[in-house]
Order: C-alpha cells, then structure tokens, then sequence
C-alpha cells in the first residue's frame, strides 16, 4: 500500500504542484485547502504524513497542527513562506515534527518526508531486557511506552525516539548535530532550532521542574545528555 499524504495548503498552484510531486514520488496524495477541511480529511483518509501550512484562511496552520495531533501522533511537516525563528518554533511547539520554507525544492520535501518517515517506522535501541529506566522514570522502547512514577505519559514519535537514544547512552554528551542525523536521519537538511524545540517539549512532560531539568540536561557548547 502507497504513503498516504495529507496536504493542506490554501494556494491552489502550489497545492496542486506539490500533489503532483507528491504523486511523482509514488505516493497516494488527499489534499485541503482550510483546517476545517484538513481535520476531516484526517479522519477519513488516516494518513501517513501531513504537510501544513501555516498561513491557512480561517483557522490558521498553529492551531490545526495542535488539533491534529490531539488526534494522533501522525508526523507533520509545516510548509510556511515564514522564515522568522519565532515563527518556526511557534509551529514545532505546536507539534510538529519539521518545516520547510518556501519556496522549497521538490527534492528537499520529498527528502524530508523519506527521512521523517524512514525515522518513525525505525525500531529504537534499548537495553538487554528491553527497558530504559532512568530513576522515575521508565522507557519501554519496544512498547512505546514512557512512564513517569508509574503515570504513562504521551510522547509524540518525535519526542519519544528522542528521549530512547539520548537514554539509551545515559551520561553521553549528543551534539545537535548527531541528534539530527540519529534521530531525524538528516545529513544535511535539518538546523538545531528543530533539537531546542523538541527537547524543551520532552523535557515538560517528563520533568518535574522543566526550568530545571534533572533528566536531559543540557551541557553546554556541546549538546545535551540523559542522567540516570
């Protein structure tokens, strides 16, 4: 069965130019041009990837990015003409798991959706007997499965495969750029804001103290580390 890729964009040319790419690429395309429209494409269509922009009529691409993933963990690229850091942080904090700015080259999309895709469906690293546990915290990288003094809590796919490297090796020092290339499988393309971002989202939800973290913790000039 094809990739299923959900594309909202309000832009007709540009909607219909990426389907096409999209489709060139082999993959079975759903699009919409409003949230409205993408959230009920979402469930019916139950795609593999979506790819959102921000600047949408009405209810804009912030909010129906955190609408979806209310719905599900589903990886989402934001598609933005907007090159401000706020912007694009404001678009990871609400949940997504990458951007790209326009314009963007076809190759550059499509290698950011392979790499995005080939990173959630990779299996993660674990210890002999299958468990991460970090103090209160216990990993279970073979369930998808993070708990906090026995809580569950929920990771995005992002979040989660994350916090199972860095675990995986407590006390190692990940630079950005290993992270990108390990966790979201970029040689090339990624940048640190997209790290930053997703470490300070793990960090409020399996902190205690986010502002002062004793889990993943950053060391500075060179990256971040997990403490057991």
């Amino acid at each position: 069965m094809a990739t299923r890729i959900l594309l909202v964009e309000d832009d007709d040319r540009i909607r219909e130019t990426t389907r096409l790419v999209l489709e060139d690429e082999g993959y079975d395309v759903d699009d919409a041009d409003n949230a409205e429209g993408a959230l009920e494409r979402y469930d019916e269509f139950a795609p593999d990837c979506v790819l959102l922009d921000i600047m949408l009529p009405g209810i804009d691409g912030f909010e129906a990015c955190r609408a979806l993933r209310r719905r599900g963990d589903v990886p989402i690229i934001m598609v933005t003409a907007r090159t401000d850091k706020f912007d694009v942080v404001a678009g990871l904090e609400a949940g997504a798991d990458d951007y790209v700015t326009k314009p963007f080259e076809p190759k550059e999309l499509t290698a950011r959706i392979r790499a995005l895709l080939r990173r959630v469906r990779m299996p993660t690293s674990a210890s002999d007997d299958g468990r991460i546990v970090l103090d209160d915290l216990e990993v279970l990288p073979d369930e998808g499965v993070v708990r906090k003094d026995g809580r569950e809590i929920a990771l995005t796919k992002t979040e989660f495969r994350l916090l199972c490297e860095m675990a995986a090796s407590p006390g190692r020092v990940f630079s950005r750029e290993i992270l990108l290339e390990q966790v979201w499988g970029y040689t090339y393309l990624g940048d640190g804001k997209l790290v930053d971002t997703h470490i300070h989202r793990l960090r409020a939800k399996v902190e205690s103290d986010p502002a002062n973290p004793r889990h993943v913790v950053t060391v500075r000039g060179l990256g971040y580390k997990v403490i057991a």
